[in-house]
This record gives structure tokens, sequence and C-alpha cells, in this order.
């Protein structure tokens, strides 16, 4: 039998996380919380630390403005700390493109791309910058946005967005007539005005859709949640959790991995992260997460109980 979750809104937690805490969902898989850590750190460790969420807040916000240079600032922030999650990769190839700063655009777009391979828009943005760059490895990427045109046909849900795509690339390839304006450096803005308010609707149906075992439609909410919020820990553990029902180990890590980072005391990432490592038969490396949730929850906690059933087990304790 599969656990309910229960999805608390993000998008009013991003005051707070302005103000420097982050505020987590509770319940299910984005349930956790974060702890400071008290007391001045060494000199060689005392470098800036950034928030991941707020940077992502400040990139899109110096966007909507067109302000590429603080757009950009904000987004290598981002990259800086969670070096692994496309979108913040997105966001700076977004703004080094707005600069008119292909080279950079190319770059950031280029670690987009090998972080999220199906990503149509890391491709567009990849495909634009070499254009512009004049780098024949142009014709590589308009060949993909083509074949998934051609795929995706008239009826599907993207159909409209992948021509776009493809047919803005196909401009920035060829001279345009006179007179003819560019494509524009950002090919989709329309998950800049979405606002918190469709970004927690995004979220909130992704976790009924987990709910559903809907895994796939689920993925696809989580990422126009992560498009509005950025790498927030919460929608990454329950992008990791989706990912391990799929069978997909490999991609569940990574993002468990990446909200622990961005919050080491978040409860939800590490009871899951513990569970993937009992079900990769590391029971040595599942009671090291449940030592951690038992410090983290000092008077007991469901999260620890439950995973503590899996090391039992030696696997989910409702399929034995």
């Amino acid at each position: 039998m599969q656990r309910a979750f229960k999805a608390a809104a993000i998008g009013g937690a991003m005051l707070i996380l302005a103000g420097g805490g982050v505020a987590l969902a509770s319940g299910g898989g984005g349930g956790g919380s974060t702890s400071g850590g008290g007391g001045a750190g060494m000199p060689s460790a005392s470098g800036p630390s950034y928030d991941p969420a707020v940077e992502y807040a400040k990139a899109i916000a110096a966007l909507k403005a067109n302000n590429y240079k603080d757009a950009a600032r904000a987004a290598g922030h981002v990259t800086d700390t969670v070096p692994n999650n496309p979108d913040g990769w997105r966001l700076l190839g977004m703004a080094k493109a707005g600069d008119n700063d292909w080279k950079a655009s190319r770059r950031a777009y280029e670690k987009a791309v090998k972080l999220k391979p199906e990503d149509p828009s890391a491709h567009a943005g990849l495909g634009l910058a070499l254009a512009n760059l004049k780098d024949p490895k142009v014709q590589a990427e308009q060949d993909w946005l083509k074949g998934k045109v051609q795929a995706c046909g008239d009826s599907c849900p993207e159909a409209a967005q992948l021509k776009s795509y493809s047919s803005a690339v196909e401009s920035a390839m060829n001279p345009a007539a006179a007179g003819t304006p560019k494509p524009s450096a950002m090919l989709d803005r329309s998950f800049l005005f979405g606002g918190a308010k469709a970004g927690d609707a995004a979220y909130v149906q992704a976790v009924s859709l987990i709910n559903d075992r809907r895994y796939d439609e689920a993925l696809a909410s989580l990422g126009k949640a992560q498009a509005t919020f950025g790498p927030h820990p919460d929608i990454l553990t329950y992008e990791g959790y989706a990912w391990r029902k799929k069978g997909d180990y490999v991609r569940a890590e990574s993002f468990y991995k990446q909200a622990l980072a961005i919050a080491p005391d978040h409860i939800g990432a590490t009871e899951y992260y513990g569970e993937l490592k009992v079900a990769k038969g590391d029971i040595k490396g599942a009671r090291l997460m449940l030592a951690r949730l038992d410090k983290l929850c000092a008077y007991g906690c469901a999260d620890a109980e439950e995973l503590r059933r899996w090391i039992d087990a030696g696997g989910d304790p409702q399929k034995n």
C-alpha cells in the first residue's frame, strides 16, 4: 500500500526564504526542516552562502525587468550552489543571451542540455546561441528540435511551443529579411510570469498525481513548479521519489543529493534517500541515514520509524 502525501504551498514560503530561512512543506516526500549551524566557521569556509531558491527568484525578477546582468549574477549563484540543477543553468543561459554574451550563453545551455537531455527549451537556447556564434553545431540542435516537432505532430500539448522553438532557431540560422526582427534571446518567457500561485498549483497537482501513481505526469508538474521556484528541496525530494518509483535509482539519487545539498537537515529527503539505499542493498548506508533522522527527530518521528521498518524488512515492508 502506498503512503498518501499532503502538499503545503511553496509560494508563500518564498517570503520567508528571502529573509534567509528555508521554509519547507510539511508531510510526505517534501516534509522536512533545516536548522542553522550556529557558531563561526573557519575563515577558509566563510565565503558567501546563497540560498538557491532565493537567488532563483531574484534571477526571475531581474529577467522580467530585462535586467540581464543582475539576472546572470543571481543565476550564477544558483549554479554555484547547486551545479547539477539544469534549471539554474537554463536561467543563466537566458540571462547571458539577453545580454548578447553568446559564448557564455552557449556554455550555460550546454550544461543544461547535459543535465537534462530531453529539455526542448535548453536545446532551443543552445541552438540560438550557436546560431549567433555561427557555429555549425547549430544544425544538430535544429535537427533535434525538428525531430521533436515531427514526433509530436499537431495534437500533443507541446506542439505550438516546439514549433516556436524550431522556428526561432531556424530564423537565427538564416539571415533575416530586411526589417524582420531577430528571434528573441529568451525563447520562452511564459514561465517567468506564472508567479507563485501557478507554481503552487503545479506542485499540489504533482503530489496528487504521485498519490495516484501517475509518475510521468507528476514529474511534468514538478518541472513546472521548479521552473517557478528553482531548486527547492521539497520539489527535488518529490522528483527523487517519482524517479525511484519508476525504477531509475540513478536519477532518484541525484535529486535526493541535490535536496540535501541545499537543506542537509531535510527530513523527507533523508528518509527517502535511506529507503533508496535499502532498495539498492546498501543497508549500511541506510543505517547512516536512520542515525541522521534519529538526531533530527530528537523525540521520534514517523519518518525515522518508516525507514527503520524498511531496514528491518530489507525493503518496502508493505511488500513483505
